[in-house]
């Protein structure tokens, strides 16, 4: 079964999904996957590990299409084995885990088919090497390397799309011509507004630079070296900017395609239209530029995705924001301690740091990064011990608890979702996002604190005393 596993890998990824690309194939995938990963899994375990194989595949699988972090640790261990690659989260994945079951009981029948015999009448043992046993090694070292082929091959990410030219043909219909892409062409008949994906050959050579038909003073040229077109209200004498990218801009684009991005303006058509004339401008990984007959420019990015389909890489901002959590919620523990402060302060502090120092490692878990995820995994281990043993001894009062725990996601939102705006737009500045999300923490740390000095003075057995005596006699 395992050896049928590898070949609908094989035959799937690399003819079907090019030949079908879809929901089946897709689906297809991870099922003949399943089915696989268990027999190879419990080759690390002992001999009757396959139940704890299969669960454990299941787990995995199920965190890998769930959560942006088990997509991204499986996009890093491909990376490691396969070359660059990329796993997506998909819940819709989840469809494929009965296929585990059909796993588990085919292994299980195929351990009892190749079981050694057992022990003969005269007291002894058949040789070792059994026809059961044999057939069994055969198939595992025929079947190990045609499954990491298999597994490693379908993870491979492929090279991201490029628009490399546009022009406009004798119908009047402007062509983006794309390299790499699902389709070699997306093709607009209403200057730009709507596109469709199509087949068509390159007619004209690619053009940096092109004026307006019947208005030969205004031209536009792309700026080549960089995402930006300029304009020239003269015939190409001089030129200014049409279509400048700020600095957040291009953070921002930096963020969502990497910063190895290839990020340019390459080409450029313009076509005259009724009301003014539109521009439309390839951009390498960025996808279509249009400029409309208003005026205003607009980023298409890729049609078949929508626009800025893509998302800003945040893992700064979310480390940080994850980091200030943790520590409000070992914060507010920690005022609660009616002894043992200095001791708990110490070990909060280790666990806190402990868990950035594995939020940094793990980003480059297989590379610089394994000794600092190490390390900071340790930190976090003694850290956590030590706090909630001492929460034990040091009899925790409750509020200041439930202000650190409940704290923790407020300080992660008040934190996260500024920075998160800015990759949208909102706001548009990165600045503006910073002092927002230092507003809004100082806002929930300041409740917090309010809320914890409150409950203090109300349980503090001192504080009651002094009340009692200033009040009437």
């Amino acid at each position: 079964m395992t050896v049928t596993g590898v070949v609908v890998l094989l035959l799937n990824d690399h003819l079907l999904k090019q030949v079908w690309p879809g929901f089946v194939t897709g689906k297809l995938s991870d099922v003949a996957g399943l089915v696989v990963a268990p027999a190879l899994l419990a080759l690390l375990f002992r001999r009757r590990a396959d139940l704890a194989a299969t669960v454990l595949t299941g787990v995995a699988f199920a965190l890998v299409k769930c959560t942006e972090t088990g997509a991204e640790a499986a996009t890093q261990a491909w990376t490691l084995v396969a070359g660059p690659s990329r796993v997506l989260a998909d819940p819709t994945d989840l469809l494929a885990l009965p296929a585990l079951a059909l796993a588990w009981w085919v292994r299980r029948r195929t351990l009892e088919t190749s079981s050694p015999a057992p022990e003969t009448s005269g007291g002894g043992r058949r040789p070792s090497r059994s026809l059961g046993t044999f057939p069994a090694r055969w198939r595992i070292l025929v079947t190990m390397p045609m499954a990491v082929l298999a597994v490693t091959a379908t993870s491979a990410a492929p090279p991201p799309p490029h628009a490399e030219s546009v022009e406009v043909d004798k119908a009047g219909r402007i062509i983006v011509h794309v390299q790499n892409g699902s389709s070699p062409a997306w093709i607009s008949e209403d200057g730009g507004h709507t596109w469709t994906e199509g087949q068509h050959e390159q007619v004209k050579s690619p053009q940096s630079a092109a004026c307006v038909p019947g208005q030969a003073t205004r031209c536009y040229r792309a700026a080549r070296d960089h995402l930006g077109v300029e304009q020239s209200d003269d015939g190409g004498v001089t030129w200014g900017p049409s279509w400048p990218l700020s600095g957040d801009d291009r953070e921002r684009l930096v963020r969502q395609h990497g910063d190895r991005a290839d990020l340019r303006s390459v080409a450029l058509a313009v076509q005259a239209r009724p009301g003014g004339h539109t521009v439309v401008v390839a951009n390498r990984e960025d996808g279509i530029l249009v400029r409309d007959p208003s005026g205003a420019w607009r980023r298409v990015g890729w049609p078949g995705d929508g626009a800025h389909a893509g998302e800003a890489d945040l893992t700064p901002e979310m480390d940080l924001a994850l980091f200030l959590a943790v520590s409000v919620m070992f914060g507010g523990i920690g005022a609660g301690l009616r002894r043992h402060h200095a001791l708990y302060t110490g070990f909060a502090a280790a666990a806190a740091t402990g868990f950035y120092l594995t939020l940094a490692g793990w980003h480059t878990l297989f590379g610089a990064g394994l000794s600092m995820f190490a390390l900071g995994g340790l930190m976090v281990v003694a850290g956590v011990v030590g706090c909630f043993v001492l929460m034990i001894v040091g009899r925790t009062e409750p509020l200041p608890v439930a202000v650190g725990v409940l704290g923790a996601p407020l300080v992660y939102a008040t934190v996260y979702t500024p920075f998160y705006g800015w990759s949208t737009g909102t706001p548009g500045s990165y600045q503006v996002a910073v002092a927002l999300a230092v507003a809004l923490t100082a806002l929930v740390l300041l409740a917090g604190i309010m809320l914890i000095r409150r409950d203090a003075r109300q349980t503090d057995p001192h504080a009651t005393h002094e009340q009692a005596t200033e009040g009437p006699t």
